[in-house]
């Protein structure tokens, strides 16, 4: 154990640090929330942040989304020698440039890191694409193609519109990038993506709606799945700018929040936030479920009246 003269986060930090060495916290479980901890030791959230941030650094813990800070996976053995590469391909191009953007972003995704990845010239990725925009909507057309529907859909259209909505939403979840290619305004017209329109609109068919009504609602639905998306990959990129969890960020914002200041002029917020005790925790999944029976609620009587524009 550390001694008491060492400052309190190191003290924090070493304890946890016992508890991963002895098994007492297994690789994949949870540790304590900064909130927990500061509890427990009597400090502030940003002492107890400190701790966790300092354990990150060591390789000890790691930061997972939805889940929270988790005692890091130990290391892996060593891999074995590498089969020889397969013949280079387009299906291998798409592929590997998929790989890229689900591990680091669109941002990292470029034609000399698809080959360098694949063990080829830069110059040979151009055998089978043009340029990067044109790689990025083969891989997103790819992407949208990794789901699809059943031969005989569900009875009624609000049980097909939710099994469209959730087959997308498993899709941004795999894939964040796709919530960034482009606004609802300038749709793609991606064959895979097509399909899931298709699916919405089949959903809508004889039920009285204009063509522009139908539309309307698919296109309404499609936007608000992908607007909770665009949060998804947001998170990724500020968890490895910051080495916080969004819990921990706002933890920190909260513990500097001057109190007394806040309960006088924003006297909801403040009851609010002491009501919940453990902090207002984020889901965007349950955000997700709320925001779609809300949505297929307020259509309900639109659909059923065969309302017009």
């Amino acid at each position: 154990m550390a001694p008491e003269t060492e400052p309190p986060f190191r003290r924090i930090a070493a304890d946890l640090r016992r508890r991963i060495a002895d098994g007492e916290l297994a690789p994949g479980e949870r540790v304590p929330s900064n909130r927990r901890l500061a509890q427990d030791w009597g400090v502030a959230l940003a002492t107890a942040t400190k701790a966790l941030t300092v354990l990150r650094l060591e390789g000890l813990v790691e930061a997972r989304p939805r889940i929270g800070t988790v005692v890091a996976a130990a290391p892996a053995p060593e891999p074995r020698p590498a089969p020889p590469p397969a013949e280079f391909s387009r299906d291998r191009l798409i592929r590997a440039a998929l790989e890229i953007a689900d591990a680091e972003g669109l941002a990292a995704l470029s034609m000399r890191a698809v080959a360098a990845r694949l063990g080829v010239s830069a110059m040979s990725a151009y055998r089978y694409v043009t340029s990067k925009d044109e790689l990025v909507l083969l891989i997103a057309d790819a992407a949208f193609g990794e789901a699809a529907y059943p031969a005989d859909p569900p009875a009624g259209w609000r049980p097909r519109l939710e099994l469209g909505a959730r087959t997308l939403w498993t899709l941004f979840r795999r894939h964040p990038w796709l919530a960034h290619l482009s606004p609802v305004t300038r749709p793609l017209i991606l064959p895979n993506l097509l399909t899931h329109a298709e699916w919405a609109l089949a959903a809508l068919d004889g039920h009285g709606l204009s063509p522009t009504a139908a539309l309307d609602i698919h296109v309404l639905l499609y936007s608000y799945i992908e607007g909770i998306a665009v949060n998804l990959e947001r998170e990724t990129q500020a968890q490895a700018t910051t080495g916080l969890t969004g819990d921990q960020w706002t933890d920190t914002r909260l513990a500097a929040l001057d109190a007394p200041a806040a309960a006088t002029r924003l006297p909801v917020f403040t009851r609010l936030m002491a009501d919940l005790g453990d902090g207002y925790d984020l889901d965007l999944d349950a955000l997700f479920d709320l925001g779609l029976t809300t949505l297929l609620d307020g259509l309900t009587p639109r659909i059923e009246a065969g309302g017009t524009r």
